[in-house]
């Protein structure tokens, strides 16, 4: 009995030894980026610690340089960190590596539609056709300016109510962020105590929520096991299609009283295009592509840009010598008497400079969304095969040394020159780079631009707790940075 287990042992063994050797075999003849050696099955994931994703690439680029490959399960991942490296893939070569990857947290409720994972003739369809729409109702101009700047002027009314009492700014920030574009996806505004509307912010919190995750993280790299694992990574796909219901109401509501002459916002100008393009049996316009656009758009546009704004007042909290210098400079160039603008912003060199290095510190998309090269790609002196998966760390961009002198730290001085005025610093990528750049970009800088003077104008931000170093670090943890909840007083200037 014993020399019968003893030798099942043994052939065991020596199987895995085999498998292992075969397995290490063909991964190194490839002349891949290097990397920990995968193991049969898992892969390398067992250099993943759990829930830590980000955290855990972020080391193995300490060990392994700015190009190095990954195996999730059976799955090829190319990791890029670092400036020199992302501006090559994402700038210089985007076109070889301008392909989206694969997020199966999302892909089952997409399945290739809509605009943030979709690719090739329909991608660039709708990419364009978004990014023309969007210039059309006011991206950028004055038009929206003003909505940007009624909204604000809401939440400093709303911060009232409450005089000095202590509060989570969250929701309001949410709330507002939310409303400016709904005016342009639905052509109007909802009241911040509005239940539906309420309900919406809570599935758009929620999912970005579970994409972070642990549950959210093993999905999206072990999809083949994750999906028949019951859990709330699920909620995902539950949340995406409450989110699309409403959208389609919206839909039906504006086709009843659609002018194909005046479109009123995105949907009209949608449908417009669907009803040019109706005898056309490959037309990329078509109702599934709207309502999957609708809900990317209103996914990316809402959390990330509150998230952003949340980490600018905790920073500010946490440094009151900062607050007290925009104070400053606020009082001096725009002054309390009018609503701040965009052209402001020109004579407000502290101010850009604090706002790009909240997005620099905050990190607030560290793994920006997969990649994939399009075809055999020499990179580094590596050959990157075919549909190779790609994970461009947007983290390792902000935290190059090479680019940032104290990059661990919150630092406004990365982005002023020697005589104090604004320089841009290109190893910014907060809304990626290349061809997959946020089309929402632009609306996103003016939003937190006229949010935070216009706040600033009127309070001081105060909070009965002391915030370490620790507290506003951003945790590098899944797909979103979040600040860690706190509350404040919003004092009265």
């Amino acid at each position: 009995m014993d020399y019968s287990v003893t030798a099942a042992l043994m052939v065991m063994l020596i199987s895995c030894i085999f498998i292992y050797m075969i397995w290490d075999t063909m991964y190194r003849k490839h002349n891949l980026p290097p990397g920990p050696t995968p193991l049969p099955l898992v892969g390398t994931l067992l250099y993943i610690k759990r829930g830590e994703l980000v955290n855990s690439l972020m080391q193995l680029w300490e060990k392994y340089g700015p190009v190095y490959t990954l195996y999730f399960g059976p799955q090829r991942v190319v990791v890029l960190c670092g400036y020199e490296a992302l501006k090559e893939a994402l700038i210089d070569r985007s076109e070889e590596f301008g392909a989206r990857g694969q997020l199966p947290a999302l892909e089952k409720y997409t399945q290739g539609y809509g605009i943030s994972l979709s690719n090739g003739v329909r991608w660039k369809l709708i990419r364009n056709f978004t990014v023309k729409t969007l210039k059309s109702f006011g991206f950028g101009k004055k038009s929206i300016e003003e909505k940007v700047q009624t909204e604000a002027m809401c939440v400093v009314e709303e911060f009232k109510k409450f005089q000095v009492v202590s509060l989570d700014p969250d929701k309001m920030f949410m709330d507002a962020f939310s409303n400016v574009l709904c005016s342009i996806m639905f052509g109007d505004r909802f009241e911040y105590k509005d239940e539906q509307f309420t309900k919406l912010l809570g599935i758009a919190e929620d999912c970005f929520h579970v994409l972070s995750s642990p549950w959210g993280q093993l999905h999206n790299i072990l999809p083949a096991v994750m999906n028949h694992i019951p859990g709330p990574h699920h909620k995902i796909i539950d949340h995406s299609e409450e989110l699309t219901e409403f959208i389609f109401e919206r839909v039906k509501a504006s086709q009843q009283t659609l002018d194909p002459s005046s479109p009123r916002h995105f949907i009209d100008s949608f449908l417009i295009k669907i009803e040019q393009e109706k005898n056309d049996p490959n037309s990329e316009f078509n109702m599934k592509n709207l309502l999957v656009t609708m809900h990317n758009l209103f996914l990316a546009g809402i959390e990330t840009v509150a998230t952003t704004l949340r980490y600018a007042v905790l920073i500010l909290l946490r440094y009151p010598e900062i607050q007290a210098k925009l104070h400053e400079e606020i009082d001096r160039v725009i002054g309390r008497d009018r609503v701040p603008n965009m052209d402001d912003r020109f004579h407000m060199h502290f101010t850009q400079a604090v706002i790009h290095e909240v997005q620099r510190f905050g990190d607030v998309l560290p793994l920006n969304l997969p990649h994939m090269v399009t075809k055999d790609t020499q990179f580094k002196g590596y050959l990157l095969p075919k549909g190779t998966e790609i994970y461009p760390l947007l983290c390792t961009v902000h935290r190059d040394p090479k680019c940032f002198s104290t990059p661990y730290k919150f630092n406004p001085n990365h982005f002023l020159n020697e005589d104090g005025k604004f320089q841009k610093n290109d190893a910014l990528m907060a809304f990626s780079a290349g061809k997959r750049v946020c089309p929402g970009e632009s609306l996103a800088r003016m939003e937190i631009f006229i949010f935070l003077t216009t706040i600033l104008q009127h309070y001081k931000l105060t909070s009965k707790t002391e915030f370490t170093e620790s507290d506003i670090a951003p945790k590098m943890a899944g797909f979103l940075n979040a600040p860690i909840h706190y509350e404040l007083s919003f004092v009265p200037r």
